[in-house]
């Protein structure tokens, strides 16, 4: 029987959707979780009823566009349960428009969160394993890369950029200390919607998101049957969208 139980996993972008229902199931599976996000209160109050359900969990303030704030987060993890086990980079934005909006502040914030702070987790987290002998890099990309839909190109080139980082990371981890996955959701029903900047497509996207979206947790179950395999297996990619979503 495969198990959770005793492992050490870091989640960005922790205070909501994905990766609170990440941090949430993994807990009751036995992990000990570190949530992160921008919003302490909010995290705080997860983790402090985690902890009241009998589970392992502790917070940290991070912004994941800050080197910083994301090696923080590593050895804040490796200081209170002694190593981590899995870094899970959820952390995202889609403040999606038509390319001829020119919103180049929308690009900039999008490249940001969704590839540089990928990157920051890979340098943050990658000694950390390189030093323990083994460990799991888990980002949360998106179906979107995969089709590319109007307004939507931006966003779909940074989540197949983070999908090439992924790629180029396992060809350089054949000694078998790195494990990578990059689950690619569909329509989940989350808050993204919140962070798009044409008025238009946010309404469309959660009239969508309503109508067919998957729960949060549909996601994270995904990333609980990639972590919960045997060191010797490698669960590389895994797309998880409702069934009706063309």
């Amino acid at each position: 029987m495969l198990s959770l139980h005793g492992k050490i996993v870091a989640i960005t972008g922790a205070s909501g959707g994905i990766g609170e229902a990440t941090a949430r199931l993994l807990a009751r599976r036995g992990a000990a979780v570190v949530l992160s996000a921008r919003r302490g209160e909010r995290i705080d109050a997860i983790a402090r009823g985690i902890r009241e359900e009998g589970g392992r969990a502790a917070a940290c303030v991070v912004d994941v566009t800050k080197s910083e704030d994301v090696r923080r987060l590593v050895a804040t993890t490796v200081d209170e349960y002694g190593r981590i086990d899995v870094l899970v980079n959820n952390a995202g934005i889609a403040p999606i428009s038509p390319l001829a909006d020119l919103d180049t502040e929308g690009w900039a914030a999008m490249i940001d969160v969704n590839l540089r702070g990928m990157l920051n987790g890979v340098a943050a987290a990658l000694p950390a394993f390189r030093a323990q002998g083994s460990g799991h890099l888990v980002s949360i990309v998106s179906v979107a890369g995969l089709t590319v839909s109007p307004s939507m190109a931006v966003y779909a080139a940074t989540k197949n950029a983070v999908r090439t980082v992924h790629e180029g990371l396992r060809t350089e981890s054949t000694d078998g200390v790195v494990r990578t996955t990059a689950i690619s959701p569909g329509y989940v029903r989350t808050d993204l919607a919140d962070s798009m900047a044409e008025p238009d497509v946010r309404e469309l996207t959660r009239r969508t998101m309503d109508a067919m979206g998957i729960p949060p947790a549909a996601v994270a179950r995904a990333v609980a049957f990639a972590i919960e395999q045997p060191g010797d297996v490698e669960i590389g990619e895994i797309n998880v969208r409702p069934t009706v979503q063309a």
